[in-house]
């Protein structure tokens, strides 16, 4: 069997042969099943099959490569490159300061980032399963307009792998038109590390999406909500969610800050009360 495997990834080599994605991916996945098999069924693998192993790695990791267009991989790598400023910028505790704090324990933190200007940071605690939470923001990610009136509309414009999207969110007028109507293209990614979901992103380019009119086209910079089980109690979750936005436009900054930490204040409200009224099927990260 293996030997035939062999031959078929082999053959994948050839001229006539050479763009059949399908076939070398076919091959990449029948080695590693075959020697995964031989290494379960027998004693310690061999050397060789470890060789074999590691190289059959490399080739699907850059198998992948070719399964995805360079646009493609350019918006991978920009959600990626979004989760790591904004895993960064959470993870420093020095300089937050409180903007809002509700009686449930809800809280809006902020801080001044070099390079990236003023970021808001809202924690609260959410009698949900984390499983939960995912689904409703992630793979329910365009019904949020149905529970969150901030939100007019969210349209996933490209799904790219299993962990990035590109995204088209209008949102609505702020209480009061006190900022008009945004809208946002933004690359988003979601990944799992362990027991806790990270849900990233930042704007992006997508030339199919033109500015429309009456709307101010807004930013995104390095965001993120992160997920996990509270300490002492899975069925609760911990949420974190850092919110780096530029709004555009002629704007006080005393506006601003109002209108961001009220937009997450609100959003925890609105969460929870689309979770106490919904039942869903369980999902996972």
């Amino acid at each position: 069997m293996l030997l035939a495997t062999f031959k078929l990834c082999a053959g994948s080599s050839y001229r006539h042969v050479r763009n059949m994605k399908g076939l070398r991916h076919q091959a990449v996945l029948a080695i590693g099943q075959e020697l995964n098999r031989r290494a379960l069924g027998g004693p310690t693998p061999s050397a060789w099959i470890n060789q074999v192993r590691r190289r059959s790695s490399l080739l699907g990791s850059r198998l992948e490569d070719t399964l995805y267009s360079d646009q493609e991989l350019a918006y991978i790598q920009q959600g990626e490159e979004a989760m790591q400023k904004a895993l960064g910028i959470l993870s420093s505790q020095d300089g937050w300061k409180k903007e809002n704090e509700q009686v449930n324990g809800d809280k809006v933190l902020s801080k001044v980032v070099p390079d990236v200007g003023k970021v808001f940071r809202l924690e609260v605690v959410l009698d949900q399963p984390m499983e939960r939470l995912y689904e409703e923001l992630v793979e329910r990610m365009e019904a949020m307009g149905e529970w969150n009136p901030n939100v007019k509309e969210i349209k996933v414009l490209q799904k790219i792998g299993k962990d990035t999207v590109i995204t088209h969110e209008l949102a609505a007028e702020s209480a009061g038109n006190l900022v008009g109507p945004r809208d946002f293209v933004s690359v988003r990614c979601a990944k799992r590390r362990g027991s806790t979901c990270v849900l990233a992103g930042m704007a992006t380019h997508f030339g199919e999406v033109p500015e429309q009119k009456g709307v101010i086209r807004a930013e995104h910079g390095p965001t993120c909500m992160v997920l996990h089980p509270l300490a002492g109690s899975p069925s609760k979750t911990k949420l974190t969610w850092l919110l780096s936005i530029d709004l555009k436009g002629w704007l006080p900054k005393t506006i601003i800050n109002q209108v961001l930490s009220q937009t997450q204040v609100d959003f925890a409200n609105h969460l929870r009360k689309r979770l106490d009224s919904s039942s869903a099927p369980e999902a996972s990260c």
